[in-house]
């Protein structure tokens, strides 16, 4: 660097180093949810925790588990769990490992092959040995590549290019006159979760689905291809599940309750989460001589991928022969829940965990978030040694079954709902963990204590906190310039909302506990997510080599869990989470008028002939049918609902301010256990008993992951999943349900702020 740069660099770091410095040493202001004298204590025994965690450690831990491919059902797997009870045991943990058995499918017969209008060809569906990467070459003992739940068939038919595979993109075919009805289509990975790809193209009358990675999105134009770079190489395979999580997630023959040994199973045939037509992943090596052979219309300009070739759009001329079938057998997971008893508030459970299980070797997903809560354990054990004892029970857990659909946490959650209704304060997940910015997201009433926790943790390579360092990327990747200005003067960044995808869905799409996700990641890279190159090599080669960024997480998540185990007063907020619910009610309305706008724009332009003619005259566009105006929907319960809960919000906060005054005197002296039970219950309230329509698993009314989007969440998503359906009077009556919900969750909040204020008379 040149010496003006250097000194900048300097005076920024110094800027926003030494407050978080000088108040961890100082103890200027007492942490959120803790008197001043409490606060002190704590943030002594936090300096001694983050001192704990070893790099070397999390290096040992990952190179043991990802030695071997560890998928459900496999020796390996079930020799980790045991490895983790012990170590859990070890680090003074009680443990004890869960059991449940689970549908978990297997492949014994895969064919893609070109069998008219083109050469043959038939794909290899193999992922090659390499010779710098050691475990690549466990051939016996790696699943093949394929899409876990499937179902069996053996079916021929043209071939249609759909881009991703998403409902647009056959609103596209559909005006080009393309109908992809008794074909097999091929869609490339990306743009949302894989289990919707085959699932729209049944609803399209598809009779296959084929699945390949295109190197535009994390091949060969990213970066250099492993092993030389970490991108994904031309016969790398994304495996995955393709099960229908918007019905429920969890074991497909246990739906809603838990997967126990003698727990009553529905028949295969009746399983509804199975695809309804057969489908396989390929790598672009196999994709290319299948695209190649495909003639019609060339693709849009944003459909067409990284390879040399000509996308066309299809039908045919060539033909494909798509065959699978599959073992359809009942697994058993290894849940490992490891404990550390309360002090005095034994019956508050703060949990975390991570997976355990992988499609192949895993050391990136899962086992770099695994190894950091390990890590985390085996410090609070330390801590525990010491002297220190959490006022509530920690509760660590490493999942098994996650890759197929979230099998191990939803087993567990769905046979220990009531439990955990009652108990759990909050649940804290890990996934996969890289080097980079922290991420986190969440329930909304954690957004103050979350970002609290972030600014007090050093990010080791630029050694601000991890919060200024996340900070600097939102005004980076900011999309407005209003998101721009937020990022730089909000006082809290946003928590992203929760959606599906990991282990915390079960805790709040389906029990309604608060829950929080966090990882490091944004400078990684890769494309070798569920293929054989997902392994400790690659990992230490082009992850997070020398794992400081796990150390970190062990530091972030610790640090969360030793506050939510000590705080005097649970660190829920809720000004925070009024401002995020307000502005997901504007948008919801914002969407309303744009669908108004939108169908009278295109109504007109039918009028007008506009769709008539087109660009290029060999194509024939079939202009879309007029549509009814979207009636008036009356949103007004909602904004009432809001304006209560903003009132409510801020009694609150009036309410904690004069409890914290003088130290917390206050609170020191208070008895806060019917007022933390209360707290706890908040995030029930944002759940109905009946779930979203249709959707009986997923009772939150404020987020859950969309229909069709997979693992992205949708805000209020019965009332924007109704209108993007033009199901006008279920959205409006949805809108009512969630004006109760909130109403509901006003009333609580007011109950609680009255119940602080009782405490300072």
């Amino acid at each position: 660097m040149k010496r003006t740069v250097k000194m900048l660099v300097c005076i920024l770091v110094s800027a926003v180093c030494f407050p978080l410095l000088n108040l961890t040493a100082g103890d200027e202001t007492p942490i959120f949810g803790f008197t001043a004298e409490s606060s002190r204590a704590e943030r002594q025994w936090e300096e001694k925790f983050k001192e704990i965690p070893k790099q070397e450690n999390l290096r040992a831990y990952m190179e043991r588990l990802s030695a071997r491919p560890h998928n459900v059902g496999s020796p390996y797997d079930k020799e980790n769990a045991e490895w983790i009870a012990a170590k859990f045991k070890e680090f003074g943990l009680e443990t004890q490992i869960e059991n449940f058995d689970v549908l978990f499918p297997t492949p014994k017969e895969r064919l893609i092959e070109l069998v008219g209008g083109a050469p043959y060809f038939k794909a290899k569906l193999q992922e090659p040995a390499l010779p710098e990467d050691p475990t690549s070459n466990q051939t016996a003992e790696q699943l093949p590549t394929y899409n876990a739940y499937s179902i069996d068939g053996d079916v021929t038919g043209p071939l249609v290019y759909v881009n991703y595979g998403v409902q647009e993109d056959y609103e596209e075919l559909e005006r080009r006159g393309i109908s992809v009805k008794g074909a097999i289509v091929i869609a490339r990975y990306g743009h949302a979760w894989r289990g919707i790809k085959p699932l729209v193209a049944g609803e399209h009358g598809a009779i296959g689905c084929i699945i390949y990675s295109d190197p535009r999105d994390d091949g060969y134009t990213s970066g250099d291809t492993f092993p030389k770079g970490a991108y994904r190489p031309k016969d790398g395979v994304q495996r995955g599940s393709v099960q229908d999580s918007a019905v429920f997630m969890g074991d497909p023959l246990t739906p809603g309750y838990g997967a126990t040994p003698d727990a009553k199973r529905v028949a295969i045939k009746d399983a509804q989460t199975l695809t309804k037509i057969p489908v396989l992943p390929i790598s672009y090596a196999d994709a290319q001589p299948l695209l190649e052979a495909m003639s019609g219309p060339v693709a849009p300009r944003m459909w067409r991928g990284g390879l040399p070739i000509t996308y066309h759009l299809g039908p045919g001329p060539a033909k494909v022969h798509l065959k699978v079938a599959s073992n359809w057998d009942i697994k058993r997971l290894y849940d490992v829940i490891g404990k550390i008893p309360g002090s005095t508030n034994p019956d508050e459970w703060v949990i975390r965990g991570n997976h355990h299980d992988a499609w192949v070797n895993g050391a990136e997903d899962p086992i770099s978030g695994m190894v950091a809560v390990m890590e985390e354990a085996r410090a609070m054990g330390e801590l525990a040694k010491q002297g220190w004892k959490p006022k509530r029970t920690l509760i660590y857990c490493a999942w098994d079954g996650e890759e197929p659909g979230l099998l191990g946490s939803t087993e567990w959650v769905e046979t220990h709902v009531e439990e955990l209704k009652k108990h759990a304060v909050v649940y804290i997940n890990s996934d996969s963990n890289g080097r980079g910015f922290l991420g986190f997201e969440g329930s909304q009433t954690l957004e103050k204590f979350m970002n609290d926790v972030a600014r007090d943790v050093q990010d080791p390579e630029t050694k601000l906190s991890v919060w200024k360092r996340s900070q600097l990327e939102a005004i980076r990747h900011a999309g407005s310039a209003e998101d721009r200005r937020e990022a730089r003067t909000r006082s809290d960044l946003r928590l992203d909302m929760l959606g599906g995808g990991s282990d915390h869905a079960p805790f709040n799409n389906f029990a309604g506990v608060a829950a929080l996700g966090i990882g490091f990641g944004g400078e990684t890279g890769g494309g070798i997510y569920h293929s054989i190159y997902d392994d400790f090599y690659w990992y230490t080669h082009f992850g997070d080599t020398d794992f400081s960024y796990g150390k970190a997480l062990s530091q972030v998540g610790g640090t969360a869990m030793m506050r939510l185990a000590d705080a005097d007063l649970l660190p829920f907020e809720f000004g925070d989470f009024a401002d995020d619910v307000q502005m997901y009610v504007k948008e919801v309305k914002k969407f309303a008028g744009e669908q108004q706008e939108e169908v009278t724009e295109r109504n007109r332009q039918i009028d007008e002939g506009a769709y008539t003619a087109t660009a290029d005259p060999k194509q024939t566009y079939v202009p879309p049918s007029k549509e009814e105006v979207p009636p008036f929907i009356n949103f007004a319960p909602l904004d009432n609902a809001v304006e209560k809960l903003n009132k409510s919000a801020e009694e609150y906060k009036k309410a904690l301010n004069a409890a914290n005054a003088n130290g917390g005197a206050i609170l020191a002296k208070a008895s806060l256990g019917t007022l933390n039970e209360m707290l706890i219950q908040s995030e029930h309230k944002l759940t109905t008993p009946e779930g979203l329509p249709g959707r009986f698993w997923y009772k939150h009314e404020l987020y859950a992951p969309g229909a069709y989007t997979g693992y992205a969440a949708k805000a209020i998503p019965a009332v924007r999943e109704a209108l993007e359906q033009k199901k006008w009077k279920q959205a409006e009556e949805a809108a009512a349900r969630v004006a109760r919900v909130l109403q509901n969750e006003a009333t609580l909040i007011s109950e609680a702020a009255a119940k602080l204020n009782a405490q300072s008379r």
